[in-house]
């Protein structure tokens, strides 16, 4: 057997037996060669691999960096960030609520007074309490002639100023007697007018349902007022027909009594027609 490079070489017709152990030995060489290789290779796949992963990490980084590292002036705006606004919150407008409606609106005119309207909605129940005073209610009545149910003087200036219509009621205590009248205007200004003209002349007194006649003949006191489109009178004396003078205190707070009374019968139609009005759905 001869050696060359390369390792033991056989001709033909050779009968040497082969050294089977050199034979193992330069292959185990090469197997660990051959491995070591392989691992080798893993290795640097594993660096390669880890090396492209820390290049793609500065490239997504590589936008930002240069923001992040300049002065809070060179930094875009607010303005200039899509999707920003100046107002990014919801805004809402400011709403006052109306203020309630007035009550002397709603009997100031015809058009917008439309409540129901009677001398028992004017003067209702049997009797009238004021104070520790208790006044029964005698008989009442409504017409739309209102000069048909004044003294002359009275009755012109209703007439003059277009009255609509005049109700009336009759109340007593003791031997004091008062009728209570209410004249309606269309409007405000034709009851102001009225009750500015109202010098002389008083409501004809109502009898009936246990009041006697009176004012018929004797000298009585008369009180004028108006409240939105309403006039309102009283006329008040004794059940005896005997005059009233300055002295009887007693008549004049009967007069003034049933004044206060209407009065406050008219304001309430008034707040009742407002309260309506602010409950109503829109």
């Amino acid at each position: 057997m001869s050696f060359g490079q390369g390792g033991p070489q056989w001709g033909p017709g050779d009968s040497q037996t082969p050294d089977w152990a050199a034979l193992a030995e330069a292959s185990e060489s090469r197997t660990r060669r051959r491995k070591w290789l392989m691992i080798g290779g893993g290795a640097l796949a594993t660096v390669v691999v880890a090396a492209a992963v820390a290049v793609a990490v500065v490239s997504a980084n590589s936008d930002n960096s240069s923001a992040a590292n300049k002065p809070a002036s060179e930094l875009p705006s607010t303005a200039d960030i899509p999707g920003a606004s100046e107002n990014p919150g919801p805004s809402f407008e400011e709403t006052t609520p109306p203020p309630p409606p007035d009550p002397k609106e709603f009997i100031s005119s015809a058009k917008k007074d439309k409540a129901p309207l009677s001398a028992d909605t004017l003067f209702p129940g049997k009797s009238l309490t004021s104070g520790d005073r208790v006044y029964k209610k005698g008989d009442t009545d409504g017409t739309k002639k209102c000069a048909s149910v004044t003294q002359a003087k009275l009755a012109a200036v209703l007439t003059k100023n277009d009255c609509t219509q005049l109700f009336r009621a009759s109340y007593v205590k003791d031997n004091i007697a008062v009728t209570v009248g209410v004249a309606v205007f269309d409007t405000a200004a034709q009851a102001a007018k009225a009750n500015d003209q109202a010098k002389e002349g008083l409501v004809l007194s109502l009898s009936g349902k246990g009041i006697p006649a009176f004012c018929r003949t004797a000298v009585c006191r008369g009180t004028y007022n108006a409240y939105g489109r309403y006039a309102y009178f009283t006329t008040s004396g004794f059940t005896s027909d005997k005059d009233v003078t300055e002295k009887e205190r007693k008549v004049y707070t009967v007069g003034d009594d049933l004044a206060r009374f209407a009065f406050g019968q008219i304001n309430r139609r008034g707040e009742a027609q407002a309260s309506a009005a602010a409950n109503a759905p829109e």
